[in-house]
């Protein structure tokens, strides 16, 4: 083997290890971007939870309201059953 096999083999090991750099940075590249829309789409999900939630001070009054219509429509219904079995009788 001479010097000038010698310099082939290193030129060879060379396109070599800069084809498989440039393999591993498109790689590298892809995944990044990937990794960018799916950080946008969290980003986005948590704008919309934070506005979603926004008014959850209001959480407790609707509380108080539902209680007190679902205890009107208690009210009716007692009072319907008594006179419809008062009507019936």
């Amino acid at each position: 083997m001479d010097s000038r096999d010698l310099w082939w083999g290193a030129i060879i090991g060379g396109f070599v290890v800069v084809l498989a750099v440039a393999a591993l940075l498109t790689v590298l590249v892809l995944l990044v971007r990937r990794i960018e829309r799916r950080v946008v789409v969290v980003r986005d999900t948590l704008k919309a939870a934070a506005a979603n939630t926004s008014e959850t001070a209001l959480i407790g009054e609707t509380a108080t309201r539902v209680d007190a219509v679902l205890a009107e429509g208690l009210e009716h219904h007692l009072f319907l059953g008594r006179v419809l079995d008062k009507v019936r009788s």
